[in-house]
């Protein structure tokens, strides 16, 4: 799982949203997302966006192995229809649209 002390929203969006009960919150990620962009403050999703930078950055080229070592028990992009990289490009296009 994400580690909450580094990354408080990406452990609340995948705790909460992205995970094995996702479908209660909608079948699509766009649903799933908005429902976690109505529940947070502006000021976090800011901080969410600076999380997705912050995971790209200290991930480098390793970024989908990383992440699988993050969240691959949990959330997997794969089976959403995402690679690690297009999964974090169209998360950050639902939380700025």
């Amino acid at each position: 799982m994400i580690d909450e002390t580094s990354y408080p929203q990406f452990y609340a969006l995948f705790g909460g949203y992205l995970n094995q009960d996702s479908d209660l919150w909608g079948e699509t990620l766009e649903e799933i997302v908005s429902c976690f962009k109505r529940d947070s403050s502006p000021e976090e999703i800011q901080d969410t966006l600076a999380e997705i930078e912050k995971f790209r950055q200290e991930a480098g080229e390793k970024l989908d192995e990383k992440f699988d070592e993050a969240c691959g028990y949990d959330f997997d992009p794969v089976l959403w229809g995402y690679t690690t990289s297009t999964f974090f490009d169209e998360l950050a296009r639902i939380l700025t649209t």
